[in-house]
């Protein structure tokens, strides 16, 4: 089952602090299948437009150990056109571990402040739980994108699992 989720917080000591307000939206599902088999799916996004709703993947530059490790910086063109032209979101890695979880933020391209998405992986009896999550700061442009992201998550979600999951048919 895909479960979207929201959470709105902001109380400080009591107090409403408005520069503490965030907005969270993430999913999750089970992939029938063990993590070292969602992992390359996940941890390489040249493979992205393979298994979800982008056309084109690509990095601008490599991270500290890897390529696609901590400080990658790497680009994704949405396969949904807006207007004239389909969106392209910049992207760095924050913090890797390998099978397990994957940080990021997002640098260009979706008008939120302080985004921080984290994937995780976790073992399950069924499979692998992999729960796709971010926050960012709660302001007009953020409330604005919520929904989108909000819906979006799920989809990559879903699309990671059919990967994952065909690939050991």
């Amino acid at each position: 089952m895909i479960r979207p989720g929201l959470l709105l917080s902001g109380l400080t000591r009591g107090r409403y602090n408005l520069s503490m307000r965030k907005v969270e939206a993430a999913a999750e599902q089970t992939a029938h299948v063990p993590p070292e088999v969602v992992w390359p799916l996940l941890s390489d996004v040249m493979v992205y437009p393979q298994w979800g709703p982008w056309r084109k993947a690509g990095y601008r530059s490599e991270g500290d150990a890897a390529a696609n490790g901590k400080g990658a910086v790497y680009w994704l063109e949405g396969s949904k056109r807006y207007g004239f032209r389909y969106p392209v979101s910049v992207e760095e890695i924050l913090d890797v571990e390998p099978g397990k979880r994957l940080a990021y933020t997002v640098l260009r391209g979706i008008p939120v402040r302080n985004y921080r998405a984290e994937v995780t992986l976790t073992p399950s009896p069924d499979g692998t739980l992999i729960r796709w999550g971010a926050s960012w700061d709660r302001t007009i442009m953020g409330r604005l994108v919520y929904p989108s992201l909000r819906n979006l998550y799920p989809v990559i979600v879903a699309g990671l699992v059919k990967a994952a999951e065909a690939s050991q048919s």
